[in-house]
This record gives structure tokens, sequence and C-alpha cells, in this order.
């Protein structure tokens, strides 16, 4: 009875000692899974962290670009802006020179109107005068 109940234990114990065999390997294969997963994904969060780092290089990249490109068209709009007030001041003096010099041809005209007749009646009293003087002797 003893030694049935000593072989009775000791299969139960092989058979146990199989089962924990069994859930060992088990439990490695799962653990070298999840170290496989671990791994992947390390692997996946650096390639993230990698595409991230360039995708910031390349946002600040693309905003240094840009506060460029804006400084460059303020540049550019302040000097049109001061081209456009130096014309306009040149227009300015353009218009009051055209006003002077169109007066000026206005004065003249009238003074060589005034000429003209003076002119004229000039001629008119010296014929005037020839006639005269030619009818006395």
């Amino acid at each position: 009875l003893i030694s049935s109940a000593t072989n009775t234990l000791r299969m139960e114990t092989e058979i146990l000692e199989k089962k924990l065999q069994d859930a060992q390997i088990k439990l490695a294969e799962k653990d070298e899974d999840k170290e496989k997963e671990i791994q992947s994904l390390k692997r996946l969060i650096t390639e993230l962290e990698f595409q991230l780092t360039m995708e910031k290089s390349n946002n600040e990249s693309f905003l240094d670009n840009m506060r460029k490109e804006i400084q460059h068209k303020s540049d550019e709009l302040e000097k049109l802006t001061q081209e456009r007030t130096q014309l306009i001041h040149n227009l300015s003096q353009v218009q009051e020179e055209n006003t002077l010099l169109q007066e000026t041809v206005r004065r003249e005209c009238e003074e060589r109107y005034e000429l003209t007749a003076a002119l004229t009646q000039a001629r008119e009293q010296v014929l005037e005068l020839k006639k005269l003087s030619g009818n006395f002797p």
C-alpha cells in the first residue's frame, strides 16, 4: 500500500513537474514574445521621435524662411512707400511749376497782345502823320 501510494505520488509529482516545465516553457515563450514586442515598440518610438524631430526642424526652417520673407517684403514695402512719397512730392512740385509757367505764359500773351495793340496804334499814328505831313510842304 505504501509502495503503491509512493508510486502514485511519484507519478503525480512527475505529472506536476511536466506541467511545471510546460508552464515555464510557455512563460519563457511569452516573455520572449513580450521582449520582442517591447523591442519593436522601442524601435517604433525611436522612429516616431526621429520623425517628430525632423518635422520640428522642417517647421522651424519653414518659419525662419517665412520670417525672412516677411522682413524682405516689409523692407520692400517701406522702400516703395518712400518712393511713392517722393513721387507725390515731385508731382506736387511739377504741378506748381506748371501752374507758374502757365501764369507766366498768360502774362506774356497779355503783354504781347498789349504790345501788338500799341504797335498797331503807333503804325496808325505814323501813317496818320505821314498823311498829314504829305499834305503840308
